[in-house]
C-alpha cells in the first residue's frame, strides 16, 4: 500500500498534471491531422522528455500516443481521411455514417470505447504483465508468419459486396509492398530505376492517396453529389454509447482483450489489432452485410481494440524490455535515459515508478472522454466549410502530411498516384480497406516467411512443428475452408426440380 501512495505522490502532483493535459491536447491535435501518426506525435515529444524527471516524460508519451489513436478517427469519419493507420480498418462505416447524419453517433462510438479498451488493457497491463510477456515470448517467425496470414485473410471479412474484389484489393496492396529492396537479396523490385522507390512503397502517402485524395478527386468530378453531410452537434453522445454498450457488450470485450493480447506480441500493435478486430466482429456479427454501409458494431470493437493495443503493447516493453511495436520502441530509448532500465528487477527495484506508469494509464484514458468531447463539439466547425473551399484545404494536408514523412517530394507524387488508383478502384467497386492491409502486412508477411523458410532448411511442415504455430495455421487453414464447405453443403441442399426424372 505505501508503494501505491508513492507513486500517487508523484503522478498527482499540478506539474505532472498540467504536463498530462498539455500532451494530450498535443496529441489529439497531431492524430486529427492526416498523415501525422501517433509514432510521430511520441518522436516529436521526445526532445522535450529530456527536460523532465521520469514520471512527467513517461506520461507525455503514454498520453499523448492514447490521444493521438482516437484523434486519429476524426478526419476519418467526418472528411473519409484516416489520421492513423489503425482508423483506416473501420473508416469506411464510420464515413458512411456521416453521410447519414450520424457523424456524433461514429464519433462517440469511437471515443468511449476506445476509452474502455485502454482501461480493460490497463487491467491487464497491472495483473497479468508477466504471464502475457512469457506467452509473446514464444512467439517466432513461424507463429508471425501465419498471424499476419490471419490478418491478410481478413480481407474477404471486411471486404464489402463480393470476397473476389476484396482479393483483386488485396493483391493490389500487397504488389505495392513488394516494390524496393525489402526482401534477403536486397534486389530491385520493380523500381524501374527510380532511387527513390528502392526504399519501398511509403505506406503514409499510399494511405492518405487512396482515401483522402480519392475523394478530393470524387468532390470536384461529382460536384453535384459533393454535398456536405450534417455536422455533429456533440449533444447526447454518451448517452447514444450507452446504448450501444447494452446493444454490444461482447464486442466490447472481445474487441478489448483481442487488442491487448495482439498488442502484446512484439512488433504486432494497433494497426494489426484494429484490422483482426473489425474481421471478428463483422464474422460473428448478426447482421455482416451492413458492415460498410454504416453499421456501429464494427466501430465499437475495432474502437476498443486499437486502444486496449497500445496498452499491451507496454507487456513485452516493461517486463522484458522488448518494444511492442514502433511507439514502445522509442519509450524504451527514454527508460534507459532516465535511469529505469526496463526488465523483470524494475518491478522489484523500482516498483514505485511502475505503479506510477500505470495510474498515468488510467489517468490519460479516462481524461480522453471530456477532451475528445471537446474535439468533437469543434470538429461541428470543419463540417460547415463550402465543399469548394474544404476540398483545397484537404489536399494542402494531405501534401503537408505526406511530404513530413520524410521531407521529400517523392512522398507527395506517391500520394497523388495513389489517389488516382483509389479513385478508380471505387469507381470499379472495388474497395480499398483490403488495398491498405496488404500495404502495412506485405513485407511482415515476406520478411517472417524467408526468415522460417532458412530455419526450416526449405520445409514447410515446420511451419506447423510448433504448437502455437500449427493451431494458428490450422485455425488459417480452417477459416480458408469454411467458404468452400458452406458451398458444397448449400448445393447438397438445393432441392430437385419437380418435372426432373428421377435416376
Amino acid at each position: 500500500m505505501s508503494t501505491v501512495l508513492e507513486a500517487a505522490g508523484l503522478v498527482f502532483q499540478p506539474y505532472v498534471l498540467a504536463v498530462i493535459f498539455c500532451s494530450a491536447a498535443f496529441g489529439m491535435f497531431v492524430g486529427a491531422i492526416p498523415g501525422l501518426t501517433a509514432t510521430m506525435a511520441t518522436a516529436l515529444l521526445v526532445p522535450v522528455t529530456f527536460f523532465m524527471e521520469p514520471v512527467p516524460a513517461i506520461a507525455t508519451i503514454v498520453t499523448a500516443t492514447a490521444m493521438a489513436i482516437f484523434a486519429g478517427d476524426i478526419p476519418g469519419t467526418l472528411l473519409r481521411m484516416p489520421g492513423t493507420p489503425a482508423s483506416a480498418a473501420y473508416v469506411q462505416d464510420a464515413y458512411a455514417m456521416t453521410r447519414q447524419g450520424r457523424s456524433e453517433e461514429a464519433l462517440g462510438a469511437s471515443l468511449v470505447f476506445s476509452s474502455l479498451g485502454g482501461i480493460f488493457g490497463t487491467i491487464v497491463l497491472i495483473t497479468c504483465s508477466p504471464v502475457l510477456a512469457e506467452i509473446a515470448l514464444k512467439f517466432s517467425s513461424f507463429e508471425y508468419f501465419w498471424l499476419v496470414v490471419l490478418g491478410l485473410s481478413c480481407a474477404v471479412f471486411i471486404s464489402p459486396g463480393a470476397p473476389s474484389r476484396g482479393l483483386i484489393s488485396l493483391f493490389i496492396g500487397l504488389f505495392a509492398a513488394t516494390i524496393g529492396l525489402e526482401n534477403p537479396a536486397g534486389v530491385p523490385r520493380y523500381t524501374f530505376g527510380s532511387v527513390e522507390l528502392m526504399a519501398g512503397v511509403q505506406f503514409i502517402p499510399a494511405m492518405i492517396g487512396l482515401f483522402a485524395v480519392s475523394e478530393v478527386i470524387r468532390g470536384f468530378i461529382h460536384r453535384t453529389s459533393a454535398e456536405a453531410p450534417p455536422a455533429p452537434s456533440g449533444k447526447g453522445i454518451f448517452r447514444q454509447q450507452a446504448a450501444n454498450l447494452r446493444k454490444y457488450p461482447l464486442q466490447a470485450l472481445r474487441g478489448s482483450a483481442l487488442g491487448t493480447a495482439i498488442g502484446a506480441l512484439p512488433g504486432a500493435g494497433a494497426d494489426i489489432a484494429a484490422w483482426i478486430s473489425y474481421a471478428v466482429s463483422k464474422k460473428f456479427s448478426k447482421t455482416p452485410k451492413k458492415f460498410g454501409t454504416g453499421h456501429v458494431e464494427g466501430l465499437v470493437e475495432a474502437g476498443a481494440s486499437n486502444n486496449g493495443a497500445m496498452s499491451g503493447a507496454w507487456i513485452p516493453a516493461l517486463v522484458f524490455g522488448i518494444p511492442g511495436d514502433s511507439i514502445t520502441a522509442i519509450v524504451i530509448g527514454v527508460l534507459y535515459i532516465k535511469g529505469l532500465n526496463p526488465g523483470p528487477m524494475i518491478f522489484i527495484t523500482q516498483p514505485q515508478m511502475i505503479y506510477a506508469v500505470f495510474m498515468v494509464f488510467l489517468l490519460a484514458n479516462i481524461m480522453m472522454l471530456p477532451l475528445g468531447w471537446l474535439a468533437i463539439k469543434s470538429a461541428r466547425q470543419v463540417l460547415s466549410i463550402p465543399t469548394r473551399i474544404l476540398m483545397p484545404i484537404i489536399l494542402m494536408f494531405c501534401i503537408v502530411g505526406s511530404f513530413a514523412i520524410n521531407n521529400s517530394v517523392f512522398g507527395i507524387m506517391l500520394m497523388l498516384v495513389f489517389g488516382v488508383i483509389g479513385f478508380l478502384m471505387e469507381e470499379n467497386d472495388i474497395p480499398i480497406a483490403p488495398a491498405i492491409l496488404g500495404l502495412v502486412l506485405g513485407p511482415m508477411l515476406e520478411q517472417n516467411f524467408v526468415t522460417s523458410m532458412i530455419k526450416a532448411d526449405g520445409s514447410f511442415l515446420a511451419f506447423f512443428e510448433r504448437p502455437i504455430a500449427g493451431g494458428l495455421g490450422l485455425f488459417t487453414i480452417a477459416i480458408w475452408m469454411l467458404p468452400l464447405l458452406l458451398i458444397f453443403l448449400r448445393r447438397g441442399k438445393r432441392p430437385v426440380p419437380a418435372d426432373m426424372p428421377e435416376s
